[in-house]
Formats: structure tokens, sequence, C-alpha cells
């Protein structure tokens, strides 16, 4: 276990949320703008009058999925302005919102087109069907792009993500974009709302156009280019606590990597099978100017992994994402609660938050002391910083607390009785942090204050 004394950056000042209230409100208001645009467009080319009622709503149903197709692209390519106005977990949750509405207005689309088709020939369903995929311009390809969807739709069912590895479903995933790109050769050869005005095209082609930029330079060459420019390489991997391990790397000019203390990066390490497949670790130390950490539990192909990787192992980065860092404090006083493995990022917010003493608190649930991971650095925090560490170590009870602890509510305000004056952080698994939550609001913690984000997929 390292005992090695944090590097302290300089004293920080109370900064003000990175994120905008007005601008996220913005941003969600070009999203609901672009959907009325659509509307409008369909509607200039003559909406319910144009070709009879279910043809014209299954052209409505068409335009309305593929703008949310494109938003749902852009709401995981990455973009910075969006990660730092919502953080991913929030993007996930609407991002998954979004495609599962796109993907039954696509369903729509389907079978209302084919039923209005068929109604106009005179034909039955399934042969206007077959008719439409294979004599119209660019329907097969559409056909199969609406497979792919489907299959990622299918596999994005929660119960289907949990017999599947995150590697494996991170993969099936970019079938997605395969999906997106087969679709448009038939909206723009067949579909009458995409070229029956000068304004129509230029609004398909440019949305089409933004999305692939912003996957193109944000999933491929952002990444591709701070992991050319930092050139990071595997140090040394130091084991920590049983089946939890650190990776120190080292690289070039760091410091001009926009990475916080609290943030994550997706990790690929290129030695050898596995290589290509990315997993998301938070940095357990404040990023220094040459230095950079992560600590990982042994869960899972990746984890497992990672024990393994060899010093001297080149790594590709992509990120910094997250947006639980101490920017987003409202006050000088800090509440930090972890469980598990949720002490890395944790861990790494105490080199911006604990600089005077009796400001920083922390709460670290673990099964026993002994499962404790960083207890040498939680020591020297303890004793050169200030900080108050509450181990709650004990069997696990009916709440986010160990047994024996009583009241919630009472308990919390039993360690941390200023609780009120502090923004709380957390990290830990979902369920375990929504129990938290729930007690936090119960005891009066303004919502605001409440810092976290859900590392579920």
């Amino acid at each position: 276990m390292t005992t090695t004394s944090p590097v302290a950056p300089p004293l920080p000042t109370v900064r003000h949320r990175a994120s905008s209230p007005w601008a996220r409100r913005a941003l969600i208001g070009a999203g609901a703008l672009s959907l009325l645009f659509v509307v409008g467009l369909w509607l200039s080319g003559g909406g319910l009058s144009s070709d009879g009622t279910v043809s014209a709503l299954g052209r409505l149903s068409g335009l309305l999925a593929s703008n949310l197709l494109l938003v749902q692209v852009l709401l995981m390519a990455r973009i910075p302005l969006l990660e730092r106005q919502f953080g991913q977990d929030k993007l996930a949750r609407q991002h998954r919102l979004v495609g599962f509405t796109s993907f039954w207005l696509m369903i729509a689309h389907i079978v209302l087109i084919t039923a209005g088709y068929a109604a106009a020939s005179g034909s039955g369903l399934l042969e206007q069907g077959w008719l439409l995929v294979t004599t119209y311009p660019g329907m097969l390809l559409a056909f199969a792009g609406a497979v792919a969807l489907i299959a990622v739709v299918v596999l994005s069912i929660r119960a289907a993500r949990r017999r599947l590895r995150y590697e494996s479903w991170h993969l099936i995933h970019l079938y997605a974009y395969l999906g997106v790109g087969l679709a448009l050769p038939h909206q723009l050869w067949t579909g009458a709302e995409f070229l029956n005005s000068p304004l129509a095209t230029a609004y398909w082609w440019s949305a089409y156009v933004v999305a692939l930029a912003a996957v193109l330079i944000f999933r491929v060459g952002l990444p591709l280019w701070r992991s050319w420019r930092h050139g990071l390489r595997v140090v040394a991997v130091v084991p920590e606590a049983p089946g939890v391990v650190s990776v120190h790397m080292s690289g070039r000019q760091l410091d001009k990597l926009p990475a916080r203390a609290g943030q994550f990066f997706l990790w690929r390490f290129l030695d050898g099978r596995g290589k290509s497949r990315a997993n998301p670790f938070s940095l357990s130390a404040a990023p220094q100017q040459d230095r950079l950490r992560i600590t990982v539990k042994d869960l899972g192909d990746g984890g497992a992994r990672v024990a393994t990787v060899r010093p001297g192992t080149r790594v590709l980065i992509e990120g910094p994402y997250g947006a639980v860092t101490s920017a987003r404090r409202t006050s000088d006083k800090s509440l930090l609660i972890a469980a598990g493995v949720g002490i890395t990022a944790m861990r790494s917010l105490l080199e911006e938050l604990a600089f005077q003493s009796g400001k920083v608190t922390l709460l670290y649930r673990v099964r026993s002391r002994a499962e404790a991971v960083f207890a040498g650095e939680l020591d020297w925090f303890s004793a050169n910083r200030g900080v108050t560490v509450s181990y709650l170590d004990g069997q696990r009870g009916d709440s986010w607390l160990p047994r024996g602890y009583g009241d919630d509510v009472e308990a919390l305000y039993r360690m941390v009785p200023d609780l009120l004056e502090r923004d709380v952080f957390l990290c830990g698994p979902v369920p375990w942090m929504e129990t938290v939550v729930a007690t936090l609001r119960t005891a009066g913690v303004d919502r605001a204050r409440i810092h976290f984000e859900r590392f579920a997929w």
C-alpha cells in the first residue's frame, strides 16, 4: 500500500459552478426548436393533406424519428460543451430516453408508410412492405439500418444489458452509427420532405453533416490528438488493497490536459489482447504536470486486465469526462461520502478541497478496515490538512450505513452537525448513492448542493 504524501496544488478559491442554468436551458431549447422546425417543414409540404392521412402521419413520424436520432448522436458525441453543462450521466439518461422515443417513431413510420401505400395500391401489408424494400431507391439500405437500430435497442433493455460485458455492449452500441448512415440514402432519394424546398434540403444536410462532424472530431479526432500529444505510458502498477491496484502513468504536458480531480477517462492499454477495449476509470489523484493515477478494483474483464498491465505500456485516452468537480461548490465546506472503490474520485477531490482545517469531512463506507483503499493517504490528509475521516465499516444493513447506526438522518447529523452548510459529493454503487441522496434530501440538504454521477451503463 502506498503512503506517499499527495502533492498539493495551489490554494484554490471557491469557484462558481462550471455549468450555467441559462446555457443548459438554451441547449434544451435548441433541441426542442429543431423538432418544431421539422414539424413546420412537414406542414409547409402539405401536412395531412399531402398524400392521405396515414401516409402523411407516417412521413411525420419518420421526420421526427430522424431528427431525434441525430439529437441522440449529438448527446453522446462527447461534445465538451454538453459534457460541461450536463455531465455524462445526465446525457446518457437523455440519450436513452431520446433513443427509445426515436425507435418507436421509426417503427410507427415503417408501419404507417407501409399501410398508407398498401391502401393506395390495394395490396396487402406484407406484399407492399416487400415491394418498398426491394424496388424503392435506398430502401434496402434503410431496412438494414433499421435492423441495426432494432438490435441496439433490444440490447439496451436493462435485462439484456445485465448479461453483457461493458466492452461487448459498447461495441454493439456502435452499430447505431451504422443504422444512421444506412438510413440517409432513402431519405434523400425518396423522402419528399427532405427535398421539397431548398430550406428543407439545407436543414437536413446540415443536420447530418453536424452530427457526422461531431462524432469524427470528438469521438475520434480529439482522443487521438490528446493521446499522441501527451504520450501516456504506464510507470508502475501498485497494489492498494485486496483486489485493488493503482496504475501510475507519466506523460508530456499534462498541465495542458483539461482534466480535474473527480473526472474520469476511457482508457485503452496497448499491450496485447483486449487493447482495443475502452474502460471508464476515475482519476484517483489530482492531475499533476507529468503524472496521472487511476485505481481499479478487480471487477469484470477490464478491471482484471488492468492488474496485469506492464510498465512501459502505451495508453490511449478519451476524456476527461464528468462534471462532479470542485467547480461545483457553492460553499467552502464539503462532505465527501464514498463506498468501496468509489473512494477513488473522492480521494482525488481531497487535493482540491482540503486546505482549511475542519472544512472537509470524509465518510468512507467499507465492509472492514482491512479493505479500505488509501488508508495511509487518508491518514496524511487527516494529519496535515485537518480532514475529518470516518470509516463506516461493518455488515450491510437496510440502508447505506452499516448495521447499528440507527436512524439514517440522525446518524448523519451526529457525524456532520453542520450538514446543511456543506456541499455533498458522492461516489459509489448507483443503488447505494440513491439511498444516500434520499437520506440527504430528508435531512434538508438542498438538491443543488448534492453532486454525484451514475457510472452505470
